[in-house]
């Protein structure tokens, strides 16, 4: 392995014919134009005069320099009948250009058609691994690929065209492509081509038209490579603002949040928020329901229920944040998504309503929205009803003081309204009205002004109401039991009252949370990474940058962030490894990727857990639980790994001490491995270690740390 990782540039193409593998072509000429060494690993002609023209300038790879499966293939003219198979199938091996002679390695390849199988035997099932053999090697490779052979797109490929694929290429594979470019034709300029006998011969032409090549279907294929085109563009944006510390939205895409109140009315602000999104140019509509303080109606849960699947059938998604601060909780989500749009619902709160416990949800969230456009739904177009919660807490400051103000002025109000009633025959009715505004207070501003409002309104009721008047001192011992009942009744009143507003609080968030478990736990079922999609779900709706799982002793670890550049290492260097450790997290930093490193077990822990069989061994992401996979294999069990480079030579160094499986069906592995833990002990002979220090270097090596 050298220290330079090649560089994978893929060419996508919609349907046969657009041109990829000539594109392919054509950039290998323009290289060994410009004095690169390239050679041509294997290519798909299908017996088509053009595309055998541009193959046969460039050298043939011999296995010798160091090519996996060098063969080049013309698309043998013995059976015209089968071109190009719309599954992936096609020509045969023959000769393109001139074969080179074995030497030292070249410094590209070409490798045509990456989900196409390797003969029986070979190294690799499929070409996409032997072009990551290449670029391992540090030789660049220029590929090409269908959108219908991308693994995530297959079923969706399937029922536009009816035509099952014999192979996929990983989406991983093409995610860490350097470059992915579409060679873009119009459907209608591809069934030129197919007329004019340039992709299939004349016999097919008709049924081609009539089934695969149907307009309908060349247009939607086009359509799903420019939009997987664009999320893998969207998420390299991402990835240099984080690495560059951009955290302003750049508004590239048009994404529409639609803040959903819980009612009925959330059906007219979806609709209304995908209008706007259909006329952004095919906008992303996103639904999102805080979850707060305010008490749900009786009907609110079947009408999210239908709100979120509304929001499906419109094209978009539905989530969920908890948070009591409803505007902050809107804007923090819509600025996590990159949102440019924010449509609400205006609230039904009056002027004095919104003096008193502060600005209103639109008037809020226009304040702190800043470059996010914001929509207001007026009620009636929404449907009537408060468009979204109450926003401020029953004890927040504000609160407070409004109930301060009301106890010094409704005492002096009191007085004056009382005043025409002063004798000592009223000073019940003085005790019960000045009461009645101690029981106003609490129900303002709490507990603390209530206090301050019975102990005001006492002193008031002893200087004004009971004589001898304008003096502390009082007559009628009847009348002093009345002010401490009084005072006494009213600290009581605003403890009660104070208690039952706290406790409404309480029970109004755990109803927040337990819904927003239960939406959570429907976005997760039916996942294909149940795990990962739980720890997004969550990081999501608690607005946090990042969260980490651990469980079972820390042997199985998930993280998702919201474009943090933050590698995670569960795990620690074993003895002797510090300093190998201490430099990949110093060039970790230098490329702009902090590593944290955390979860250790010590190697007598690791070796107690290993060997009790109820544990099953599980390294997620890059290493074990303690310092390499060669621990775990030590204590003779087989651990369950996401496949992965550095993986892969451990498997192929160390055959049947690995259960490999993709990244996506890591859950369903340890679910596996779970309920027949016993699977994963090893044979004795197979427990022989190849040293910490060599897996230790191989994992650097990865890295790009040797």
């Amino acid at each position: 392995m050298t220290g330079r990782r090649g560089r994978l540039r893929v060419l996508l193409g919609a349907a046969p014919g657009v041109g990829t593998t000539c594109a392919m072509l054509e950039e290998g000429r323009r290289l060994l134009a410009e004095g690169r060494d390239v050679v041509l690993g294997v290519v798909e002609t299908h017996g088509r005069e053009a595309t055998e023209a541009l193959a046969a300038g460039i050298p043939r790879a011999a296995a010798a320099a160091g090519v996996p499966h060098a063969r080049g293939t013309t698309g043998a003219r013995q059976r015209p009948e089968r071109p190009e198979d719309p599954r992936g199938r096609g020509g045969r091996a023959g000769p393109a250009g001139p074969r080179r002679r074995a030497g030292p390695r070249p410094q590209v390849v070409l490798v045509d058609e990456l989900a196409r199988a390797n003969p029986a035997g070979a190294r690799h099932a499929r070409r996409w691994g032997d072009a990551e053999e290449l670029l391992e090697a540090g030789i660049d490779v220029v590929s090409t690929v269908r959108v219908e052979q991308i693994a995530s797109l297959d079923d969706v490929a399937r029922r536009i065209t009816g035509v099952p694929q014999d192979g996929t290429v990983p989406d991983r594979v093409l995610r860490e492509a350097d470059q992915v470019e579409v060679v873009d034709l119009a459907p209608a300029s591809l069934r030129e081509r197919l007329a004019a006998g340039l992709i299939y011969p004349a016999e097919r032409v008709d049924a081609a038209v009539a089934s695969y090549f149907r307009l309908g279907t060349l247009t939607a294929l086009r359509e799903l490579a420019l939009l997987w085109l664009a999320d893998d563009v969207e998420q390299a944006l991402r990835d240099y603002r984080s690495e560059h510390g951009i955290e302003e939205d750049w508004g590239t895409r048009e994404r529409v949040v639609v803040a959903l109140p819980g009612g009925p009315e959330g059906e007219a602000l979806l609709r209304r928020g995908a209008r706007i999104a259909a006329r952004s140019g095919g906008g992303e509509l996103l639904a999102v329901h805080v979850a707060g303080q305010a008490a749900p109606g009786p009907g609110a849960p079947a009408d999210r229920a239908a709100q979120r699947a509304l929001a499906e059938q419109l094209g978009g998604t539905y989530h969920q944040v908890l948070g009591e601060d409803v505007p902050r909780a809107l804007v923090g989500f819509a600025r996590s998504v990159g949102a440019t749009q924010l449509v609400l619902g205006a609230g039904r709160r009056g002027r004095w309503a919104t003096r008193l416990t502060g600005r209103d949800v639109g008037t809020a969230v226009i304040g702190e929205s800043a470059e996010i456009d914001v929509h207001i739904v007026p009620r009636a177009a929404a449907g009537g009803r408060s468009a979204l919660p109450r926003s401020r807490s029953a004890l927040t400051a504000r609160r407070r003081l409004a109930g301060l103000a009301i106890a010094l002025l409704g005492g002096p109000l009191l007085m004056w309204l009382l005043a025409p009633l002063r004798d000592p025959g009223s000073i019940a009715t003085a005790v019960l009205s000045y009461q009645l505004l101690v029981v106003v207070v609490a129900l303002v501003g709490g507990l603390w002004p209530a206090l301050f409002a019975a102990l005001l309104s006492g002193i008031t009721l002893d200087l004004f109401f009971v004589e001898p008047h304008l003096t502390v001192a009082v007559a009628d011992p009847v009348h002093l039991a009345a002010l401490l009942l009084h005072v006494v009744i009213a600290a009581l009143v605003s403890y009660v009252v104070d208690r039952a507003a706290r406790q409404t609080q309480k029970a109004r968030r755990a109803a927040a949370e337990s819904e927003l478990i239960q939406a959570v736990a429907g976005s997760v079922l039916g996942g294909r990474d149940e795990v990962r999609a739980l720890v997004e779900q969550t990081r999501e709706a608690f607005s946090l940058d990042a969260v980490r799982l651990v469980r079972d002793g820390e042997a199985l670890a998930a993280a998702a962030g919201a474009g943090v550049p933050r590698l995670v290492v569960i795990g620690r260097a074993s003895d002797g490894h510090e300093a190998e450790l201490a430099e990949f997290v110093r060039r970790g930093r230098l490329a702009g990727v902090e590593v944290e490193v955390t979860g250790y077990l010590s190697d007598e822990g690791l070796l107690e857990a290993a060997r009790s069989v109820g544990v099953p061994v599980v390294a997620h992401r890059h290493v074990s639980a303690s310092g390499s996979l060669n621990s775990w294999l030590t204590a003779g069990r087989r651990p369950v790994v996401a496949a992965n480079r550095y993986v892969a030579e451990m498997a192929r160094a160390r055959p049947g001490t690995l259960t490999v499986v993709a990244p996506e069906a890591l859950a369903e592995a340890v679910t596996a491995a779970r309920a027949r833990p016993a699977g994963t002990l090893l044979e004795p002979s197979a427990v022989a270690g190849q040293g910490l220090e060599a897996t230790a270097a191989a994992y650097l090596a990865w890295w790009g740390c040797t």
